[in-house]
């Protein structure tokens, strides 16, 4: 694929196309004419919600990608891009479920490589976790990774793999690290949301003293990344960021979104203890992705985030109206 493509009449598969950044990933590939294979656990929109506005233009694939006989059903099947983005997404909680980590971020890229070989491009999406400590900020390909969760061990090794499978077949594989991302959609879990959230609803937030940066990447950037990764020609054979190489510190993060949504919650910046594992910078360099890609972000930080409480304002006026609960709707 060259650069000047898009995706009109292309045939392509996205795994993970039901979670927050596969979801915006699918829905723009529908806008731009693709044909879209997605695989799901459950082939019900109730629990596929996000993919909602397009469900009926998409080809849906019951699979779970851990299971390798769940995958035979792709025998044959050709795709122009591949867009493997299925993981276990949690860095915190993949302590307490190293198994299901690592089963879904290396085992499942495994098997997934292994029965759907033909392919014009594979996309594997990596992680910033994968670096985990560097004592050089901000994070350039060429460090060593250390990753220090099992999620990250997991990502991490999915990389090795589609690696070695690039060395092994010279199939287009390109594996991209994305940094950490937020956006419309995105569970609250994640640390955006969870303060969206909590500051419309008036509730408390409390946090660590906050000192550690980090940098946050609208998903339409991260987006624009995985598709120009899909069409960059030559395809890179070295993994690249996707990142802003911006920083934030979690305190001022906490502040800004507390004044966007002009809340009346409390915040008690320095209430919680620090994570004895605490990376206390992480931000990405993103030369590289400039370069191979021709990608740099389009949507600033502050307009990314006014963007997302507009969203979340909108999902509490449906989903946490007065009664709701109550009247079962």
């Amino acid at each position: 694929m060259s650069n000047n493509q898009d995706f009109s009449g292309k045939r392509v598969l996205v795994t993970g196309g039901a979670g927050f950044i596969g979801s915006h990933l699918v829905r723009r590939l529908v806008i731009q004419g693709a044909e879209v294979t997605v695989t799901v656990k459950y082939g019900s929109i109730i629990d596929n919600v996000r993919l909602a506005p397009v469900w009926d233009r998409l080809e849906l694939r019951e699979a779970d990608l851990r299971n390798f006989d769940s995958l035979r059903q792709f025998a044959g099947a050709y795709f122009d891009c591949v867009f493997h983005l299925a993981a276990y997404n949690h860095v915190g909680a993949s302590f307490l479920h190293v198994n299901e980590a690592l089963q879904s971020n290396l085992v499942a890229t495994a098997n997934l490589m292994e029965n759907v070989p033909d392919f014009g491009r594979f996309v594997y999406m990596s992680s910033s976790e994968s670096y985990g400590y560097q004592e050089q900020v901000p994070f350039s390909e060429e460090a060593m990774p250390q990753p220090i969760s099992p999620y990250a061990v997991g990502k991490y090794a999915g990389e090795c793999y589609a690696s070695m499978k690039r060395h092994q077949t010279a199939a287009e594989i390109v594996c991209v690290r994305p940094f950490n991302t937020f956006g419309p959609y995105q569970s609250e879990r994640a640390v955006i949301p969870e303060l969206i959230i909590r500051c419309l609803r008036g509730l408390p937030v409390e946090t660590t003293t906050g000192k550690q940066t980090r940098e946050f990447n609208y998903v339409d950037n991260i987006v624009d990344g995985l598709l120009a990764a899909a069409m960059a020609s030559p395809a890179p054979d070295q993994p690249v960021n996707i990142g802003a190489q911006e920083e934030i510190a979690i305190r001022d993060l906490v502040t800004k979104i507390h004044a966007l949504t002009a809340s009346d919650s409390e915040l008690k910046i320095g209430a919680l203890p620090d994570r004895p594992t605490e990376i206390w910078r992480m931000s990405a360099a993103n030369n590289r992705a400039r370069d191979l890609l021709g990608w740099t972000p389009v949507i600033e930080f502050e307009e990314g985030l006014r963007r997302t409480v507009d969203w979340y304002r909108s999902f509490l006026t449906l989903y946490h109206a007065e009664g709701m609960a109550l009247s079962g709707l």
